[in-house]
């Protein structure tokens, strides 16, 4: 079953790969690429006019834009497909890797990650569902599912094993999992956050690199509102997870509710850093870029926490090696 789960997961990068490539074909060649917008809308400005069929069809460029091109659509729900095609494959290495240990997937820096990806991955598909317009910027979701699982197979891989004796609670299951889910959540919400300073930077004018990518993504106001509710949904699940849940662990774990360990002080500035994006989000005269800002910060010290607390700090926490959290 590990060597299977090891298999499941290998596959499950080559398809979220294969689906960035076509999230990427429809980016470049789909209905909102620079070249289609400028090329519709002559067209509809000249139907809307009044002007007689034949004087659009007399415009060889309209004729070939206003015959919808449906390339890019078709490259949009292969890469939809391939997206749920690898968020299955994920699933199947998670679970066999559960199967394997005989307990819940999340003892270790390489399961943690292995789950938090694939509860970004789920997140994804359920808002792609609910919100089409916003396929876009499932480049770039796919292009930090590779990044990290690359990273998760080739820095953090732990081989199955035993949970060290003070991970054998209730608890385990409670305080992780939340933990888990506000993390995909978060890993989710970074990458609309990403896309509305960079669209907000082409509306502004800016056209260097990164802002040129602005072009072709949804409008700012839309990643914006989506930025801001996967961050209000996840930040009570974090708040459960790291400041209640855990230190009522930890006490009857360890004997104390805190102890200054330095994952415990990362997960609190974490948390610091999260309600201070959601009060500026709140406050109208803060700008809402600074505010997104605020929520990028954030999710970079949740990557302190779960890099480089793990692989060069110590403590109770610390569980790059088998067994340890």
């Amino acid at each position: 079953m590990a060597e299977l789960s090891n298999q499941l997961m290998a596959v499950a990068v080559l398809a979220y790969l294969a689906a960035m490539v076509c999230y990427a074909a429809e980016y470049a060649f789909g209905s909102k690429s620079r070249i289609g917008r400028a090329a519709v809308r002559p067209a509809r400005q000249l139907v809307g006019s009044g002007a007689p069929v034949s004087d659009i069809a007399d415009d060889e460029d309209i004729v070939e834009v206003a015959k919808p091109d449906r390339s890019g659509e078709i490259f949009g729900r292969i890469a939809v497909g391939l997206n749920i095609v690898a968020l299955l494959l994920h699933l199947g290495a998670l679970t066999t890797r559960g199967i394997a240990a005989d307990r819940m997937p999340w003892g270790n820096m390489y399961e943690y990650i292995l789950s938090a990806t694939f509860v970004g991955s789920a997140v994804w598909v359920g808002v792609l569902i609910r919100r089409p317009a916003i396929r876009h910027i499932g480049l770039f979701v796919t292009l930090a599912l590779v990044l990290l699982l690359g990273a998760d197979g080739m820095i953090a891989y732990t081989p199955v094993g035993p949970l060290v004796p003070a991970l054998h609670s209730y608890w385990f299951v409670i305080h992780v999992s939340t933990i888990i889910l506000a993390s995909g959540i978060f890993l989710i919400g970074a990458v609309p956050a990403t896309m509305f300073l960079i669209r907000d930077g082409y509306d502004r004018g800016k056209r260097r690199f990164p802002y040129s990518l602005g072009r072709n993504t949804p409008d700012a106001t839309v990643l914006e509102r989506l930025t801001f509710r996967l961050h209000a949904f996840a930040f009570p699940l974090f708040t459960f997870g790291a400041l209640i849940a855990g230190p009522i662990w930890a006490e009857a774990s360890w004997g104390r509710y805190w102890g200054w360990d330095p994952k415990e002080v990362w997960a609190f500035i974490s948390w610091i850093v999260y309600a201070g994006y959601l009060h500026a989000r709140a406050t109208p005269s803060v700008k809402r870029t600074v505010a997104t800002w605020i929520a990028l910060l954030g999710f970079a010290t949740m990557l302190m926490n779960l890099f480089g607390v793990n692989l060069f700090f110590g403590g109770f926490h610390s569980y790059a090696n088998p067994g340890g959290m």
